[in-house]
């Protein structure tokens, strides 16, 4: 199988390529059998013109297929595979019209059925490769033989999501990180991939080490520091090699960039999804008579509290006990409100939020006080978070769930704020219309999750822990 494993790149770019080209060649005949020398399009280009026109289609199709997947069929599961090339399809083909619209200087609903086709072509193409790609992969590149290294914590919240996964990785061994490294190491020859979990970092670099020496894949559970170690500066002003941790979130220009385009774009989003807020708010009044909008505490940069807006989801008066995380099945939710929060429309009042300059369009969920206190309490590092401001999306909302636990959050959150650009919040807003419908995105807490686990606890699911 290692053997196999060095061509596997060759055997996805020449698979990616042919869907390219396929869809491509798709879109070059409509264009010139229906568009370019039909009479439909008033202006004549040249023949330079037209492959620019289909070049461009291209161009479009592979940044989509880049920004959501569609290209890792071994990566992803195939329903998401299919989702993102989907996804990708109707945006591209949707922004070709709109082009061709202009270009032709015709109504909207003109000249539509062309596409339409094209459209329905592209999707059975795509349901093909997909399927196609999906079978000969799995035939290359059987689930990996693992053995799992871990330490303090019980393993099993890894191992099941890991065993969510049973086409790639089979883990058929564990091994706790308390018995000796000699005999780890021994156990270690016998697999061709290992994942190292919660354990000490002295113990784990050993294992690091040793894994890359034997020419063993190697899986590793970061840690906090981890993250910031993958995003420091290297420095090579003399013959030792230095690290640069800079530590102080977004520079000047990065703040202005982001606070101008929050500006712009919630005053146009605001525009536009008016007449969707309008129909909301109708909808949550004509349900039970109470508030439309849902004011709470939350907490942005520096810790600074503020009043995040939200549509009321839940009953009236669903709060009288004090505040809790939402759990699976929650009965507070009013059938309204569940709609909502599977579509995550509850959510649009917030860019009042970005207006105001409380948020931002991406950056960390807002927490509440006295939630984010709790989970301090365990995770010291919880705070960290705030360095930059709160977002209406953000690294953990896209890949993360609601449910998440409040360490991984962290992860993902730091992994934003120390790589950030303002391409890392393009892509993630878009990477946002993947999951609005994405039911697994929007699921409640489980019962142990209403406030900050405790340190039992955390032993019994399998919580990660602060860094040792």
């Amino acid at each position: 199988m290692e053997r196999r494993e060095q061509y596997k790149r060759i055997i996805m770019f020449l698979a990616s390529a042919f869907i390219l080209i396929a869809q491509t060649g798709v879109f070059a005949y409509v264009w010139f059998h229906f568009y370019a020398h039909s009479g439909v399009i008033r202006i004549t280009f040249w023949y330079r013109g037209n492959y620019v026109v289909v070049g461009q289609y291209a161009l479009m199709l592979f940044f989509f297929y880049k920004i959501y997947g569609g290209f890792k069929v071994g990566y992803l599961r195939v329903f998401d595979v299919l989702y993102s090339q989907i996804l990708s399809v109707l945006f591209v083909n949707g922004i070709t019209y709109l082009q061709l619209c202009l270009i032709g200087r015709w109504k909207f609903t003109e000249n539509l059925k062309p596409i339409i086709k094209m459209t329905g072509v592209d999707l059975c193409i795509v349901i093909v490769w997909v399927i196609f790609m999906r079978w000969i992969y799995t035939k290359i590149y059987p689930p990996r033989q693992m053995l799992l290294v871990y330490g303090e914590y019980s393993p099993d919240s890894l191992i099941s999501k890991i065993a969510a996964r049973k086409d790639k990785y089979n883990i058929c061994e564990t091994v706790s990180i308390s018995i000796e490294i000699e005999e780890i190491k021994k156990k270690i020859e016998a697999y061709h991939s290992v994942i190292l979990a919660d354990i000490p970092s002295k113990k784990r670099n050993l294992l690091l080490k040793y894994c890359f020496e034997k020419n063993i894949r190697c899986y590793s559970v970061p840690k906090l520091s981890d993250i910031m170690i993958m995003s420091a500066e290297s420095i090579h002003l003399f013959d030792t090699s230095l690290l640069l941790f800079r530590n102080g979130g977004l520079t000047a220009e990065q703040k202005i960039l982001k606070r101008a385009f929050d500006l712009i774009g919630s005053l146009l989003f605001i525009i536009i999804a008016s007449p969707i807020m309008l129909i909301i708010a109708f909808m949550i009044k004509a349900y039970d008579k109470g508030p439309i909008l849902y004011k709470q505490k939350r907490l942005t940069q520096n810790g600074r509290e503020f009043n995040v807006l939200k549509f009321r989801s839940m009953r009236v008066n669903s709060e009288n006990q004090g505040t809790q995380l939402t759990r699976k099945n929650d009965e507070r939710v009013t059938p309204v409100g569940k709609v909502l929060r599977n579509i995550h429309f509850d959510e649009i009042p917030q860019v009042f939020n970005i207006l105001k300059g409380d948020m931002s369009f991406v950056g960390p969920r807002p927490e509440c006080p006295h939630i984010a206190e709790k989970y301090a309490e365990i995770i010291p590092e919880f705070g960290y978070r705030l360095k930059v401001k709160a977002g209406l999306t953000g690294f953990a909302q896209v890949y993360g769930k609601y449910n998440t636990t409040p360490y991984d959050k962290l992860k993902l959150d730091l992994t934003y704020i120390e790589n950030y650009t303002f391409w890392l919040d393009i892509k993630l807003m878009l990477l946002t219309f993947k999951i609005l419908f994405q039911k697994e995105n929007t699921e409640g807490v489980e019962p142990w999750q209403m406030t900050a686990a405790t340190k039992e606890n955390l032993k019994k699911i399998g919580q990660d822990t602060p860094d040792k």
